[in-house]
């Protein structure tokens, strides 16, 4: 009814006792390894030019948005913000140590004649409405004219 039980000698357990500390060790992983950028630190003509054209008509422009477009290091990006700044391309909005936030230059336009803007204002949304808004436009335009 019972099972037989082998019994092992000294040898064997000795042996089965040195086996069990063989087997092998859980592998640690060694993380994420994150790619290294290959960013330029030189400017070749191309990526100058692509500078000059693309850059000045960005909303907001730091040193991380010009080293991610153009593919060059943070120097790099640090001069040509510089550079773009003295052109007169950009104008900045913060300049801090750490942080320089600039934005595309807005050209200046032409003034034009003072009865030519008078004459072509249009009143604001929500403002009078019917008769009493075209007189009013009127008289305004008189005025502008004299």
């Amino acid at each position: 009814m019972g099972k037989a039980v082998e019994k092992k000698t000294k040898e064997q357990i000795a042996k089965a006792a040195a086996a069990g500390g063989k087997s092998k060790k859980k592998k640690w992983s060694k993380g994420k390894s994150k790619e290294k950028a290959n960013n330029a630190s030189f400017f070749d003509q191309e990526t100058y030019d692509k500078l000059l054209k693309e850059i000045p008509s960005q909303k907001a422009i730091t040193i991380s948005s010009i080293g991610d477009k153009l593919r060059i290091t943070g120097s790099l990006a640090r001069r040509a913000i510089q550079d773009l700044e003295a052109k007169g391309l950009i104008k900045p909005i913060l300049k801090h140590h750490h942080l320089l936030v600039y934005t595309r230059a807005v050209a200046a336009k032409p003034a034009e004649p003072a009865a030519k803007g008078a004459a072509k204002a249009a009143p604001a949304k929500g403002g009078k409405k019917g008769p009493a808004a075209k007189k009013a436009a009127a008289a305004e335009a008189e005025v502008a004219a004299e």
